[in-house]
């Protein structure tokens, strides 16, 4: 069952300012999400949110667009936002990460879709999404031998930017969209995933 959301999303025309930012981000996702049509109620936040989500996911970044939009799922998954982990699935696909590596998310550790230096990346995201932070000084001497300190910097970004967004969605209750439950519901259902609460 899906849960409803405890602020509803206000159509995009509600707040004209925004048009240019809804327009953005709907070309980057495809869609506007519902997490913006409910934030539109405080227009600074939107903003504040597009530009730092421009800033991690720029196209000549040091990181891959689609492995950063793994890294950000991972980190959801830790954290429990199903909302976040099937925009961040469906993300992956859209920047460019193949449907068979997408496939074998959950089976990271051991695929050969997946390089050394990105599951200990994927390790990293998970562990820093969790509360209490679990990252430790072997796991970040493990993500130098395989990132640069702008990759990692990078890296962190992401994770630190869809932790703002994990508990946004999971407070607000933020319902999904309709191709992102179409992604959860390919990829990510057989692992206990579903399009209605939010809790883990």
């Amino acid at each position: 069952m899906k849960a409803s959301a405890r602020l509803a999303p206000l159509p995009p025309e509600t707040t004209p300012e925004l048009k240019d930012d809804f327009e953005a981000i709907a070309a980057n996702l495809g869609f506007i999400p519902n997490s913006v049509l409910i934030m539109q109620r405080k227009p600074k936040l939107v903003k504040a949110l597009r530009q730092m989500l421009g800033a991690i996911g720029e196209p000549d970044g040091e990181v891959d667009r689609g492995f950063k939009r793994l890294v950000a799922h991972f980190c959801s998954r830790a954290a429990g936002c199903r909302y976040c982990m099937a925009h961040t699935a469906g993300g992956a696909l859209r920047f460019g990460v193949e449907d068979k590596k997408l496939a074998a998310l959950w089976e990271y550790r051991s695929s050969a879709l997946y390089s050394e230096a990105e599951r200990v990346a994927l390790d990293f995201a998970l562990a820093a999404g969790s509360v209490p932070n679990d990252v430790d000084e072997e796991m970040f001497a493990g993500m130098r031998k395989h990132w640069s300190e702008g990759q990692i910097v990078e890296i962190v970004g992401v994770i630190a930017t869809f932790g703002f967004l994990n508990r946004w969605n999971d407070t607000m209750g933020t319902p999904l969209e309709e191709e992102p439950i179409l992604t959860g519901e390919k990829y990510l259902a057989s692992h206990g995933w579903t399009a209605g609460k939010h809790a883990r």
